[in-house]
């Protein structure tokens, strides 16, 4: 079976947004995505359906074009695959197990490492060769420290917020009135809910985590955590857990609600953006009549996505506050000497609401009435406090706009550039792979949608191209790979 990447001439693929009425086929993740192919000129791009979680094939294998037919027994052995990767308990039985476990004595509370699994009295022995080790209660109320991190940047990679960002974050939704929180991967912000109702010192908060790894059930009520993926807004627990979500979406007695989200920053932004819709679309729904306004939400992301998600999200707009992680080899505290972090807060929330520390180098912009970092200074021909990575930017006349200290204005492609970079190529000047034209991307291409059928086959009938008979095929980056080698260079 032929896959991208195989005797092909794309240049990429790009996500097509689920229809209502069509059902795509499941992986062990839930409902895959339809991804097209982007062919250049008038190539058309084959469609195809693989995992939402995984943007590695190794994680997920799952492939299918959208015009293939399926048999019956491979239809079985997908079923049975899906169903042999699925948690070894239900969340149901999970919370039992809770209860089970809280009450036994002190020295019996046991935890195996390498199964990442509490365990109770009779399941010791089977696990004997196992590293295991005795828990305290305060270690079960910070489950996020207790268990291993997952690391795979390419699907569910856990970095997880420093007690330093999660406590601004908290104190920030506190003061402006949030008595619920839904944290969707933000395991860290709903143990800091909880730690702070116990010791009673702030005012009491609710709070639902929806994430795609499911061992937090272990630690939480059924009302508590929903095994969650948020790139395909699908519910591991069906019914009952979509039922859970929209009963905490309820506001009742004047309980102000935000949502909280932590994608993996490998992440496909446009399937984000539509499952955060969707909630949001759930939450007007359950609103008072009349009430057109959106469900208030703060993305955590890195920086130099703002183009995409404020174009999928256009109310959104980007904090300068960086946040934090704990177990991140270069994102964690500037205080440990580490390298500014690029992650920021992406949010609905109007930016004047939102106080930043000053004691973290956080000032208020009297002119755009909004805070920011200490470096960004207001540019009176911008009218703006335009510093997006935390350094000092400098204003171009000839481009007539603010840009990084490390790039200089280059005659010859007429724009701002790294002094080093290839010149000839104006920006923006990429070019647009469905029509060839240099003034405009394919997104933008006023002729996409006519080319799309089912696939640009080398040799048809009716004029295909001489093309050698054996293509020597190099090895193709991951779309995530390719993602973070671009990130970097736009850092810099």
């Amino acid at each position: 079976m032929d896959t991208p990447g195989e005797n092909d001439d794309s240049f990429g693929v790009e996500v097509i947004l689920p229809e209502a009425d069509k059902k795509a086929p499941y992986c062990p993740h839930g409902p895959t995505l339809l991804f097209e192919k982007v062919c250049k000129g008038d190539e058309k791009g084959r469609r195809f359906y693989a995992c939402s979680a995984c943007r590695d094939r190794k994680d997920c294998n799952f492939f299918q074009w959208e015009d293939e037919k399926v048999s019956e027994a491979r239809l079985l052995a997908r079923e049975a695959e899906n169903q042999s990767k699925r948690p070894p308990f239900t969340q149901q039985e999970h919370c039992s197990r809770f209860i089970k476990f809280a009450s036994l004595p002190a020295d019996e509370k046991t935890f195996c490492q390498d199964c990442q699994i509490l365990l109770l009295p009779g399941e010791r022995d089977a696990h004997a060769s196992h590293q295991s080790a005795a828990i305290t209660v305060a270690q079960m109320r910070r489950p996020s420290v207790l268990l291993r991190p997952l690391e795979n940047k390419k699907s569910n990679a856990q970095y997880l917020f420093t007690d330093r960002s999660a406590h601004f974050l908290l104190d920030t939704l506190a003061g402006q009135g949030y008595r619920k929180v839904l944290c969707v991967g933000t395991p860290r912000l709903q143990e800091l809910i909880k730690l702070r109702n116990l010791e009673g010192k702030h005012q009491p908060m609710k709070s639902l985590l929806l994430d795609i790894d499911f061992r937090f059930a272990q630690f939480y009520g059924e009302d508590e955590f929903c095994h969650y993926n948020m790139f395909n807004h699908h519910f591991f627990g069906g019914e009952a857990s979509s039922s859970v979500l929209r009963t905490f979406l309820r506001e009742a007695d004047g309980e102000k609600l935000v949502m909280v989200a932590d994608p993996p920053f490998g992440g496909l932004v446009k399937p984000l953006a539509n499952s955060f819709s969707l909630i949001s679309h759930t939450w007007r729904e359950l609103q008072s009549p009349g009430r057109s306004v959106d469900m208030p939400m703060i993305w955590v992301f890195p920086y130099f996505f703002e183009p995409r998600i404020l174009e999928c999200l256009p109310s959104f707009s980007m904090l300068d506050y960086q946040v934090d992680y704990d177990n991140h080899p270069l994102y964690k505290d500037r205080k440990l000497g580490k390298k500014q972090s690029p992650v920021r807060l992406f949010t609905n929330i109007p930016p004047r609401d939102v106080v930043l520390p000053k004691d973290e180098g956080y000032r208020l912009c009297s002119i755009c009435e909004r805070y920011v970092w200490s470096l960004n200074k207001h540019c009176a021909k911008c009218n703006s406090c335009p510093s997006k990575d935390g350094r000092e930017w400098k204003h171009c006349s000839a481009c007539e706009k603010c840009v990084k200290p490390s790039w200089k204005h280059c005659q010859s492609c007429g724009r701002c550039a790294l002094p080093d970079h290839p010149c000839g190529r104006g920006q923006g000047k990429e070019g647009c792979f469905n029509c060839g034209s240099w003034k405009h991307k394919r997104k933008s291409c006023p002729v996409k949608d006519t080319h799309r059928i089912n696939r640009c086959r080398s040799g048809a009938k009716g004029g295909g191209k001489n093309r050698p008979a054996f293509k020597p095929k190099s090895k193709r980056k991951s779309g995530a790979a390719r993602r973070a080698k671009k990130m970097a260079a736009q850092s810099v």
